[in-house]
């Protein structure tokens, strides 16, 4: 079975894993709105968070490298490691398991749909969405606002 992408790696992390990650998300965005002048810093950091994807695209090749290399040195046996790790990528791409989903998760990984809710929670509380709410021209007016404040990471 394909699940979804926005959903699959939140489908396969335990369920006390995914609340303990959006509980720890909203005490940030509390004491983001008691500090304002801190949420500029906070969205640099954001910027520079690596997601749970990013992590995976990187340690699956790091891990298949190594077994090919290993192969290469040790023997034909190391490369069970890189067919292991190639296996476990296309589940992944496929269902969203992984075996080190659980650790990752639990060490703090989010995905870049977690990421981007406490990004714009923040520029929320920043006010950098006034202008949609404020367009008095029309529909067609502050749809477009709404899409330029999206794509927008204003200073």
């Amino acid at each position: 079975m394909v699940t979804m992408s926005v959903d699959r790696v939140s489908a396969n992390t335990r369920p006390e894993l995914n609340e303990q990650i959006w509980q720890e998300m909203e005490h940030r965005i509390t004491f983001y709105a008691q500090h304002p002048e801190l949420i500029q810093q906070r969205l640099e950091e954001l910027d520079h968070e690596w997601d749970i994807e990013r992590l995976i695209e990187t340690e699956a090749p790091i891990m298949t490298v190594a077994g090919i290399l290993m192969a290469m040195a040790r023997g034909r046996i190391w490369l069970a490691v890189p067919i292991f790790c190639q296996g476990m990528m296309l589940l992944h791409a496929i269902q969203g398991y992984y075996p080190l989903l659980s650790l990752l998760r639990s060490l703090g990984f989010r995905t870049q749909f977690e990421i981007a809710q406490e990004r714009y929670a923040l520029r929320v509380l920043r006010g950098d969405f006034e202008s949609v709410t404020e367009a008095e021209q029309g529909t067609d007016v502050r749809a477009n606002v709404a899409f330029l404040a999206s794509r927008v990471r204003p200073s």
